[in-house]
């Protein structure tokens, strides 16, 4: 099942960059010196590519996140520094061992 969804979230991503990338540049500069001609067609509904953008960006999340929390259960719980601690605390001091 995971690698279904993580094949399907591959594919989302390629579809999600190449509609990104079909969608007319806005210009602007992020609104900088933007006519009145660019203020009104923001203000218009939402093209196709804009629709589909942000349908496949959903899905996208939402593969996304199921993928991570598939994975959740198969990650241990103990951190890295937990085990060398308790490698650390044996009963003996160690000796150390002399290079002669």
């Amino acid at each position: 099942m995971e690698n279904i969804i993580l094949i399907f979230n591959i594919i989302l991503a390629i579809l999600l960059v190449g509609v990104v990338l079909l969608q007319k540049s806005e210009g602007g500069a992020l609104g900088l010196g933007a006519s009145q001609e660019s203020f009104v067609s923001s203000r218009s509904a939402g093209s196709f590519l804009t629709k589909t953008t942000a349908i496949i960006a959903t899905l996208f999340i939402i593969t996304s996140i199921s993928l991570t929390i598939m994975s959740k259960e198969k990650i241990s719980s103990s951190s890295v520094l937990e085990k060398i601690e308790e490698k650390e605390d044996s009963s003996e001091p160690e000796i150390p061992k002399s290079d002669q």
